[in-house]
């Protein structure tokens, strides 16, 4: 094993990521697996380097002495010889006024060099700005005219500097030297990316081992509860119910039925229709393709529930064997998290997700070892993501209107129910019509895919998300017009903040440079990146979640006020939101640094305006 170089606390010269330029960094920790060293900048950002990317401090002092024009031995040579005035020789006041000149053209073309040097950086407002960054004064605005000013005012001074190449009187050797150590800087504009390899997770989240632990064991037995207290004539919190019979909670057709749907879903998912995008670049650079077919998915799934309803197939044998259900998607979805484990555990260190990399077992199956597993071309989490369980989501609120008109014995399903039903389906399509949006989302650009996901995708979406429409089964509402269409108001605000918010997140991080998008400001990142200020994101850091949780509210209101359990899915969808914010305000501080504290201090408020 090789040996560090390099020691904890001390401070050398790393390179940034991208480019060529290295700046003043202090060793924080070294990985022995990797052999990686996470270093920390001045201003607060902490990166994990390779040995050959860092160097020490006595490195840069050499190479910068190395650079004078004329060495200790020229200098001599010229103080020894003879002081006899040759014929050809100016005059001694002239020899001085020469000797002025000629400093002060070193002097110009010193400032040349340098001004050239930093004119590719300026010229490209695209590119990483650090000087910006580190708290200089900085404009936000996409069509600024001061790099084109800049290039004309250097334009004969660059001029100028050419002509002094071409005649220097400097020897060949003096200037192989300053070009071995301007060399890099040269060529830094092409340079490639710097290949980033995943280190091992040091900051466990979800409480750790234990954490996690307990909520393998607690979600499957939360949904179970759930639909146990909604079976109930009085779902009050206190009145649990008793525990069902094991033998009651499996049967094999339904198993078989689940699997028909996945599958199914899967068919759907790799017909060759709709078109090819690129995600986001992972931590190698490299970028993979995901095909973009989940609407059409849901109108293929529309049609062939209309064929069965067509030839009389009752659907409400979804509600009459809705435990059963729940428990098949249960088992598959931990069978499918085993097969995922087992798998990533030869998976490339490369393609192991960021956030499931800590050698621990059951915190890596939990939340997902492998970033994107894929079986050819085809992407097992992001088929899961949106597919199986969201679009298996509207079709159990459908079952669930059919269901209740026939116990009830209604010619048509009760107002309460059309607005779940509504509500919900509005949600199902606008994510699946911009299903691509997902791929800029924390489950695809961090998240592993372990049980967490699986579980969440094929188990809670569907059976939790449509707590509603089965509470409203058995436990019928009646609601008036005007409260109807209040609730209606609620749920389209609600709609309208999440949908313009995703959007112009969406289309930021997709092009910058959108002529559309000309109105928002930004704050420039080290990383290439804007944090939005104005918009909806410069009213709160999550917009998105804001809406989120006025929707959920309104899917809520239409099941009335007698008990707590409808509006579980609400509270619940609270505490997530605010546990993912913290998330994400977590890895935004690690990933943006000093650029992240100012976006806090302009925008202070995380999801409600003026509370939290």
């Amino acid at each position: 094993m090789p040996s560090r170089k390099f020691a904890d606390g001390e401070v050398v010269m790393g390179r940034w990521p991208g480019s060529v330029l290295y700046y003043e960094v202090q060793v924080t920790s070294y990985d022995d697996v990797a052999h990686l060293y996470t270093v920390k900048y001045k201003d607060g950002t902490e990166l994990a380097l390779k040995e050959s990317d860092i160097r020490s401090q006595s490195s840069f002092k050499h190479r910068k002495s190395q650079s004078s024009s004329s060495s200790p031995s020229r200098r001599s040579n010229t103080r020894s010889r003879s002081r006899s005035r040759s014929p050809g020789r100016p005059a001694k006041g002239r020899r001085r006024s020469a000797s002025q000149s000629r400093e002060h053209k070193d002097d110009k073309k010193k400032t040349i060099q340098e001004a050239s040097l930093a004119l590719p950086v300026l010229l490209k407002p695209s590119e990483n700005n650090t000087k910006r960054y580190n708290g200089e004064p900085e404009t936000t605005e996409k069509n600024d005219t001061s790099c084109i000013i800049l290039e004309q005012k250097l334009k004969p001074d660059l001029e100028i500097k050419r002509v002094l190449e071409q005649y220097s009187l400097r020897s060949r050797k003096d200037d192989k030297k300053k070009e071995e150590i301007y060399s890099e800087k040269k060529t830094f504009v092409a340079v490639k990316p710097v290949e980033k390899v995943p280190t091992k997770t040091k900051e466990l989240e979800f409480g750790g081992r234990i954490g996690t632990f307990m909520l393998i064991l607690f979600l499957p037995a939360t949904v179970l509860y759930l639909l146990l207290m909604c079976k109930q004539d009085d779902p009050s919190l206190l009145n649990f119910p008793p525990l069902p019979a094991l033998e009651s909670l499996w049967e094999w057709r339904v198993f078989g039925i689940f699997l028909l749907w996945f599958f199914l879903q899967a068919v759907f998912y790799l017909l060759p229709i709709g078109k090819v995008v690129e995600g986001l670049p992972l931590s190698n650079g490299r970028k993979l393709e995901y095909r973009i077919n989940g609407f059409y998915a849901f109108i293929l799934t529309a049609a062939a529930i209309g064929v069965l309803l067509y030839f009389q197939f009752e659907l409400h044998y979804l509600y009459d064997h809705f435990m059963q259900f729940a428990v098949s998607a249960a088992a598959f979805s931990l069978a499918l998290s085993i097969y995922l484990y087992v798998r990533s555990l030869k998976a490339p260190e490369e393609e192991l997700a960021p956030g499931g990399n800590s050698g621990y077992f059951i915190y890596d199956f939990f939340t997902g070892h492998e970033l994107n597993p894929r079986i050819g071309s085809f992407d097992l989490k992001y088929f899961c993501e949106l597919r199986p369980g969201l679009i298996g989501w509207v079709v159990i609120n459908l079952a669930m209107l059919l269901a209740e008109m026939k116990i009830h014995n209604l010619s048509v399903p009760s107002l309460s129910m059309i607005l779940v039903n509504s509500f919900q389906f509005l949600y199902v399509v606008d994510a699946l019509w911009n299903e691509e949006a997902v791929l800029t989302t924390m489950d695809i650009t961090h998240d592993g895919f372990g049980f967490m996901l699986a579980f969440g995708d094929l188990v809670w979406v569907p059976f939790v998300y449509s707590l509603q429409a089965f509470y409203l089964v058995g436990h019928p509402t009646t609601i008036t017009w005007p409260v109807a269409a209040a609730i209606t108001v609620l749920n389209c605000i609600g709609y309208y903040i999440f949908r313009s918010a995703n959007s112009q997140k969406n289309n930021f991080r997709r092009n910058p440079a959108d002529p559309k998008l000309a109105n928002l400001k930004f704050i420039p990142t080290a990383t290439g990146k804007g944090l939005l200020v104005t918009g909806w994101w410069g009213f709160v850091r999550h917009p998105n979640y804001l809406g989120d949780i006025i929707m959920a509210l309104a899917w809520s209101l239409p099941c009335g006020f007698n008990h707590i359990l409808p509006y579980f899915y609400v509270i619940y969808f609270i505490c997530l939101l605010v546990h993912r914010e913290a998330r994400d305000e977590h890895h935004c501080k690690q990933k943006y640094g000093l650029a992240w504290e100012r976006y806090c201090q302009r925008v202070p408020y995380r999801i409600f305006p003026y509370i939290y």
